[in-house]
């Protein structure tokens, strides 16, 4: 596609492309009142005016295996390849809070992301990398505000201060209650760390995305579209009601809230997922949370393509998946992609497929022409119809979660849940009927099995990461770490109505201060998070509803 000076881009034959089509640029078309301009309320057209014309979707690959050494040299490559932001992926025990040596930790280490144990870690993961200049999102929920801690202590010692960083800690725990499962402590001083972190984020690390709530890990349970975005923008008003209550003006914290969902190959409904997505939040905060500022009234989100739907059969089938996939992400209007490497449903991605699903999304921005006119589905009767009837029906299971006395409560009882594992066991059925095609694996399949080679993570990790504790804590001071962990257990202690009080500032309400400083010491990860679970317990799930 070749650009004017005027800004108007051609076709292939030379034909104008219209940024923006509308009422003004086709004649007789007449959108539902409620459709609003790109970048306007209530947003189904796009967050911003001018959309993927002006620059392309953020292109991150999210990536993180064995040691941070190992996993550095990987986030290189990615950079190499022009992937422009990095996403890491961290392994069960950090998610989870437990150091490398914990006896829980045996087995998982460097397993399906890198360790990281302490700062010490966390600097070689971003060794030669600077943070001022890159833009990373880190997928940890429990001990998010332990991981962004580390971060800002890297970054200190780069020389870069907390404004200048830029990324997003997904931070979403009561996903994790739904459909995950790596939670550690009970909802409600969960999401009191939620709190303390948006707090903390807005004095300290201001350009931070403090949550990302994710539908995405809900999707790969088994959770249909609607269900996808209800769940989540439920979990989303739980958030926002308890940064509220604890002293937070939605209009600074709201525009650092970001989301976080799955693209499908069923690439009409997931457009439409995405567009009613957005017009359900800008109307929840306008009217319900009185959001004023209009970037607390925008839904930006991050896709993932779907995970869930990769194959290791004919793993080479899975590359037309992704290409179709993320074809349906951004026409839906993403802010950030990505896009699976087509052998992840066999092993951690190799070089070669993770550099071809990064090669996927340039072809996507440079050569096709889905960046030279906003929101091009606008109007279509199909698209227009099946984003009202997305709306309507994921507003009608919100309001089932409201009347179960919002998405907290409805988690105590195993709702979610319930209805997730009902409708992933829909699917199952259907594939087994032979109902649901999925082409290698019920259909459209080749005999023989098929040799592929994939990337293994040594073992020999787990030990490499006990011995650099065993050394780490030889070395530091260990009464100033006893220390720093009763100032945090002391913090922790707070009532939600102390909390509240310091909660904007370094008072002994916000529980990142005392956490940063135990940190800055040398204290590990799972040491921290057992500080915490000393005082806050850890969660037990109710039974099913």
């Amino acid at each position: 596609m070749e650009r004017g000076t005027s800004g108007m881009s051609t076709s292939e034959s030379g034909l104008p492309i219209e940024p923006v089509y509308g009422p003004s640029a086709m004649e007789g078309f007449d959108p539902d009142a409620h459709l609003g301009a790109p970048g306007a309320y209530p947003f189904t057209r796009g967050v911003y005016p001018t959309m993927y014309t002006s620059r392309p979707w953020t292109m991150r690959q999210y990536a993180g295996f064995a040691s941070a050494t190992e996993s550095n040299r990987r986030y290189h490559q990615l950079i190499e390849a022009g992937t422009t932001g990095l996403s890491v992926a961290f392994d069960l025990p950090t998610q989870m809070g437990h150091d490398s040596d914990a006896e829980i930790a045996h087995g998982e280490v460097g397993k399906v992301g890198v360790a990281i144990d302490s700062v010490e870690d966390m600097r070689l993961l971003f060794d030669g990398i600077p943070l001022d200049k890159v833009s990373t999102s880190m997928t940890i929920n429990a001990p998010a505000a332990v991981l962004l801690l580390l971060y800002q202590l890297v970054a200190d010692e780069q020389g870069v201060p907390g404004p200048a960083l830029t990324g997003t800690i997904q931070n979403d725990i009561l996903k994790e209650y739904i459909a995950r499962g790596t939670y550690i402590f009970p909802p409600k001083p969960s999401l009191r760390l939620v709190s303390d972190t948006f707090a903390y984020c807005q004095a300290e690390i201001p350009r931070w995305n403090t949550i990302s709530i994710s539908g995405y890990h809900m999707a790969e349970a088994g959770a249909t579209p609607v269900q996808e975005i209800a769940f989540t923008l439920a979990n989303a008003k739980e958030y926002v009601r308890a940064a509220v209550a604890s002293g937070l003006d939605v209009d600074r914290f709201g525009p650092r809230l970001s989301f976080f969902f799955v693209a499908r190959t069923t690439l009409l409904e997931e457009v439409a997922k995405f567009r009613a997505a957005r017009r359900i939040w800008a109307r929840i905060m306008r009217e319900e949370f009185g959001a004023t500022n209009p970037k607390a009234q925008m839904l930006r989100f991050h896709t993932q393509t779907a995970g869930v739907q990769l194959t290791a059969q004919q793993p080479e089938v899975n590359m037309v998946r992704v290409a179709v996939q993320a074809l349906a992400a951004v026409l839906g209007g993403t802010q950030s992609l990505h896009t699976n490497s087509y052998d992840e449903a066999i092993a951690l991605p190799t070089e070669k497929a993770a550099r071809l699903a990064v090669r996927t999304q340039q072809v996507l921005a440079h050569e096709t022409d889905l960046t030279t006119t906003v929101d091009p589905f606008a109007g279509s009767y199909a698209i227009e119809s099946m984003t009202s009837d997305v709306e309507a029906a994921a507003v009608e299971q919100m309001a089932r979660i409201e009347e179960l006395g919002g998405a907290v409560a409805a988690i105590e009882r195993g709702y979610q849940k319930a209805e997730i594992e009902r409708a992933a066991y829909e699917v199952a059925k259907e594939i087994d009927a032979g109902d649901r095609v999925v082409v290698g694996v019920n259909k459209f399949r080749i005999d023989g099995d098929e040799i592929y080679d994939p990337l293994r993570v040594d073992p020999a990790i787990e030990a490499a990461q006990a011995a650099r504790l065993a050394e780490l804590r030889r070395r530091r001071d260990g009464n100033e770490v006893s220390r720093r962990l009763d100032d945090l257990r002391r913090a922790a202690e707070k009532t939600g109505a102390q909390a509240a009080a310091g909660a904007l500032g370094a008072g002994d309400g916000n529980v990142l201060y005392p956490l940063r400083e135990a940190l800055r010491r040398r204290a590990t990860v799972g040491e921290v998070c057992n500080a915490l679970r000393d005082v806050w317990g850890a969660y037990v799930p109710a039974d099913a509803y």
